[in-house]
């Protein structure tokens, strides 16, 4: 997969990689801070170089977070798939323990940031929403298995887990030029979410398209996306 620039023009931060997962820091940290772990999405072909943690994109989304001094971290899950969910949310989890754990980190203040293919694995974290879970945002997201998905579709719904906890703060990035399939997840996410009072923002970007992040520059995208960081930060209380 060839690399793409990422549309903002972020400054690079430090990163602390290890086989697992990649730390981007704040230049001058002072003591642990709130993480925003970065789900990528997917179907990804195992084969598929660079990784998804090596993509400019979630490169360019660390560094944004930690700019605004939060830690940012970014990995790669196991969704090469649509039967590998359970394994990708396995991976999910194990990387949600490992940030709790670092030095760096206040590990009761973790927000989670699902793009793409990655929305169904936040179904469980909506459903559960641990206490030291602030808040839960999606990017241009696919919110619910397909009806003819073989899998354990009630565990992947993340529109019937919207109203579970209305009190945990979600985000909802949408884009105009979106996949077919994944708009009415999207409205019936919105509309759950509504009916049970449940605490969401809702961003609209019109003009942007899925994948925006490597379609070059666009003002409206990158106001849109500072005005998510603005959000985590206000929720996870950087």
């Amino acid at each position: 997969m060839a690399e793409v620039p990422f549309f903002h023009d972020v400054q690079p931060v430090r990163r602390i990689r290890d086989d697992v997962m990649d730390v981007h820091l704040p230049d001058e940290a002072t003591g642990p801070r709130p993480a925003v772990i970065f789900v990528h999405g997917g179907p990804v072909p195992e084969d598929v170089e660079p990784r998804p943690r090596d993509w400019e994109g979630f490169i360019g989304y660390g560094a944004l977070v930690a700019a605004s001094g939060l830690v940012g971290i970014t990995f790669n899950h196991r969704l090469h798939s649509d039967e590998l969910y359970p394994e990708a949310a396995d991976d999910v989890a194990a990387v949600v323990e490992r940030t709790r754990a670092l030095d760096e980190v206040d590990g009761d203040r973790i927000a989670l940031w699902c793009f793409s293919g990655g929305g169904p694995i936040a179904a469980s974290w909506l459903r559960a929403a641990p206490s030291w879970l602030r808040a839960v945002g999606f990017t241009y997201p696919v919110l619910a298995p397909p009806p003819d998905w073989p899998g354990d579709a009630p565990r992947f719904n993340a529109v019937e887990a919207v109203s579970a906890h209305p009190e945990l703060p979600k985000l909802l990035v949408r884009v105009g030029d979106e996949f077919e399939y994944f708009v009415p997840t999207q409205d019936a996410f919105v509309e759950k979410a509504r009916d049970a009072g449940a605490d969401l923002e809702v961003i609209e970007i019109p003009n942007a398209a899925h994948g925006f992040e490597g379609h070059g520059a666009n003002p409206e995208a990158r106001a849109a996306v500072d005005r998510a960081v603005d959000w985590f930060l206000g929720k996870l209380g950087g």
